[in-house]
């Protein structure tokens, strides 16, 4: 069966942290009532694993597309356990808990899981005054960093930057991290909810009583990483004539880039790689061999590695977020140096090589 842009049903997760803004800001249509924290917009995350929506594999999972067809839907020469992004739109009226993800290593020896979770955050939109918290100070002992936690002393504790709408922060795992109030992102990870919280209370906002809040501090500090220091970063251009693709970030797990759209855009990085579009403007047509989809506002959509080339036709300028597996050198390292972007600055996207080639 030949493969087209897969719109995907989305999972919705209802944490103390969330409001009502990825349906006022947004306009995303088929929310609950009450308040929403996240819509995991492309998952194979085993307790939220998407269905195709649209044309003739309505109704198949994206999971056993992957098991069946990995070379087509992720990338030829692919293989893993699931689909390797889960990509969300996140809302943060309130304040995120301080927590972490476990990296890959303790992904494997601690829960015998394929991987951890690295993640960024795109801001889509934040208040004045609006920041993130990410890594912890330098020189903390562990009886320090559990005093502090207890009297919930994070600014003491760790390194506060202020955001704004465009910015990206990539965030290994093992990085201890928060943000909001007032802060809408896009998120972009590895497919994991492994997730250590240093709060007295869960992502429900139930308290977990001083004995679980102790216990949970301590395991925080067994995955905890000392040496990463994660910061905003309001990415890199590439200009294409009235196009511009703005880079967030990079590294082995993933790319994410910001896309202004005012001429028609071609995706051709199959038989390489997937794309994965998140559209945060104006709706858009995807245009390939064999048909054409339309992409709505705050709507979502996989094209898979199989699908050659796709034209996306903005109706004005398209604004959308794409995510992909990269070849680092390919991908990212030398159309940035093409248009003349520093190796520094490269890499200071994420986990991009800094011994760059040239």
């Amino acid at each position: 069966m030949d493969l087209y842009p897969l719109k995907l049903s989305f999972h919705v997760r209802t944490y103390a942290f969330g409001g009502r803004a990825i349906a006022a800001r947004l306009g995303k249509a088929g929310l609950p009532d009450g308040d929403v924290a996240e819509t995991w917009e492309v998952s194979d995350h085993r307790d939220a694993r998407a269905t195709v929506g649209n044309g003739p594999l309505a109704g198949t999972s994206l999971h056993d597309l992957v098991r069946e067809r990995p070379d087509e839907v992720v990338g030829r020469g692919w293989r893993g356990p699931h689909f390797p992004l889960l990509g969300k739109l996140l809302d943060a009226s309130r304040p995120l808990p301080v927590h972490l993800h476990a990296d890959d290593a303790t992904a494997r020896r601690k829960y015998g899981e394929p991987n951890g979770k690295t993640e960024a955050w795109h801001i889509l939109w934040a208040a004045e005054g609006a920041s993130v918290l990410a890594g912890v100070r330098p020189g903390l002992s562990d009886e320090e960093l559990t005093a502090g936690f207890l009297a919930q002393d994070y600014d003491l504790l760790m390194y506060r930057y202020p955001v704004r709408a465009g910015d990206t922060v990539y965030v290994p795992g093992g990085v201890l991290h928060a943000f909001g109030p007032d802060t809408l992102i896009f998120e972009v990870q590895q497919t994991s909810d492994l997730g250590q919280s240093v709060m007295p209370t869960d992502l429900y906002g139930r308290e977990v009583g001083e004995e679980g809040w102790r216990a949970n501090i301590a395991e925080t500090l067994d995955e905890l990483r000392r040496d990463l220091f994660p910061r905003p970063n309001p990415g890199l251009v590439l200009e294409d004539g009235a196009n511009r693709r703005t880079v967030g970030c990079a590294g082995p797990h993933f790319a994410l880039e910001r896309w202004a759209l005012e001429d028609v855009h071609v995706v051709d990085a199959g038989p390489r790689r997937f794309t994965t579009l998140t559209n945060l403007g104006d709706p858009v047509v995807l245009r390939f061999e064999g048909g054409r989809e339309h992409l709505g506002r705050a709507e979502s959509c996989l094209l898979p590695a199989g699908l050659e080339r796709v034209h996306v036709e903005p109706g004005g300028t398209a604004d959308l977020i794409a995510c992909y597996l990269p070849d680092l050198q390919r991908d990212v390292v030398e159309p940035l140096l093409a248009q003349g972007h520093a190796p520094e600055a490269i890499a200071a996207l994420g986990a991009v090589p800094v011994g760059l080639r040239t």
